[in-house]
């Protein structure tokens, strides 16, 4: 309940700030920051080097253990910073855009500054303190939020974007210090980091193609096109990424610890996931796919009409990123067992292929070259499901049958909706109509079918409010 919350408060914080900003912002803003985001990223996850979740997996984690992830990260951050520092001014000329070079080595201080608090953020993970990591994230974003405002309205441009992102990492890290129970010293030995190593080294590489799978357009877009055009894909691609977030935050704070502490009885495991996953298709199509359908009004009412262009690439984005939630649920429950293998293998393979298909597809054109993408991202699922299929047991009928039903009720939701709306209807009007009739369809259908889910959330919501 407290990722729910959590992840929910998280997202309506990032959707004020972030329609803030849209409106206060240009295009070719986004543009610039966008192109950067990829490298930010990587340097992020190469520093953090997947020990966050390795060291869940380890049943007896110790302070020695915790020291040396300190040392090892901060010494990762602060070569990768010495690197990009020196290589501002080759990504710069790269995308022809000669601003990128200070902008660039000013955001790169962002995984820096969160190399020496990935420790503090693996300890919280380990103890499932979700309450304590929760509070950092959201102070965060309140104080960050605040601060790119501040320095929009006054003319700073992309620089409020980079200085927002710089005051989210310092706050969110120093409070992970506060709220931590442990502190780092010289009591460390690196057999930590060799015994972490097999499992996070393959954790490091999947984040990596995770990341490329989300952001390679910003790089292929910047390239080939132009800041613009990044703009409005990083604009779509945000808040796709933002309603995804809402069911993968939620889920991956607990999902990995309960399924590594599930008995190892493999017919608990599978019903412990297969309720995990019902879950998940219960909220993530609904969420998605109505943020697909509401996209072009959402976009003109709340982001003004300069950025319409990027409506129907949302659309795009959004039907795929209702499958980002399934799949990370199979990636949790493939390192939970051990198989971070497989895990890093299923990534690669997705990751590769979306690749090819944009770089074959973009003479046609972005909207094509997302459309083919999207494409590999749902088949990737049932790739995902291959892979997972054997530590559970799981047949493709039984998985089909938790996912399926959610979403053909949502797209029957969307259709009745659209037939009932009238096409000249107000904006703000038919955006509300649209958000009211889809969340009645959806429900009353699943009420009429007696959907399990309903009365699983309807029993716990009740046993929490009367609960002494």
């Amino acid at each position: 309940m407290w990722g729910g919350f959590s992840n929910g408060l998280q997202q309506l914080l990032n959707l004020f700030f972030g329609i803030w900003m849209s409106r206060i912002l240009s295009v070719s803003d986004y543009g610039v920051i966008g192109v950067l985001t990829i490298f930010t990223l990587i340097a992020t996850t190469l520093q953090e080097s997947g020990f966050t979740q390795a060291i869940a997996n380890k049943k007896d984690a110790t302070v020695k253990d915790f020291n040396a992830i300190f040392w090892c990260s901060s010494s990762v951050g602060i070569f990768l910073y010495v690197i990009l520092y020196f290589a501002a001014p080759l990504i710069a000329d790269f995308f022809h855009m000669s601003e990128l070079t200070k902008l660039s080595r000013f955001l790169f201080l962002g995984f820096l500054l969160s190399s020496f608090g990935t420790a503090y953020n693996a300890y919280l993970f380990k103890h499932l303190m979700v309450k304590q990591r929760s509070l950092s994230i959201l102070i965060g974003l309140l104080t960050s939020g605040i601060v790119g405002i501040t320095l929009a309205y006054n003319g700073y441009a992309y620089w409020g974007l980079a200085t927002q992102h710089l005051t989210y990492v310092l706050t969110t890290n120093f409070l992970f210090f506060i709220f931590s129970q442990w502190r780092p010293s010289f009591d460390f030995s690196f057999s930590t980091i060799r015994e972490l190593l097999p499992m996070s080294s393959i954790i490091l590489i999947t984040k990596i193609f995770t990341h490329i799978n989300e952001h390679i357009f910003n790089i292929i877009i910047g390239r080939l096109y132009n800041k613009v055009e990044v703009g409005y894909f990083s604009q779509s691609n945000k808040w796709n990424l933002m309603g995804s977030s809402i069911i993968t935050g939620m889920i991956h704070g607990v999902a990995q610890p309960v399924l590594r502490n599930v008995e190892s009885e493999t017919q608990r495991l599978k019903r412990v996931f297969l309720k995990l996953m019902r879950f998940t298709a219960f909220v993530s199509f609904p969420l998605l796919f109505g943020l697909a359908y509401i996209a072009p009004e959402f976009i003109e009412i709340a982001l003004t009409n300069k950025w319409l262009p990027s409506a129907f690439i949302l659309q795009i984005l959004c039907i795929g990123g209702a499958f980002i939630p399934i799949n990370n649920l199979f990636g949790n429950l493939l390192i939970s067992q051990g198989k971070s293998i497989n895990y890093m293998w299923t990534t690669i393979s997705i990751g590769l292929l979306q690749v090819a298909i944009a770089l074959l597809l973009y003479p046609k054109g972005i909207q094509t070259m997302i459309i083919g993408a999207v494409g590999v991202q749902i088949i990737g699922t049932l790739i995902w499901f291959n892979f997972a299929r054997k530590q559970i047991k799981l047949k493709l009928r039984e998985f089909l049958k938790e996912i399926i039903p959610y979403a053909f009720t949502v797209i029957i939701a969307i259709l009745l909706s659209n037939y009932i709306i009238s096409s000249d209807s107000n904006l703000l009007l038919k955006l509300f109509l649209k958000i009211l009739i889809v969340g009645v369809i959806y429900l009353t259908i699943l009420a009429i079918c007696r959907a399990s889910i309903l009365r699983e959330c309807y029993a716990y919501i009740r046993k929490s409010i009367f609960k002494r």
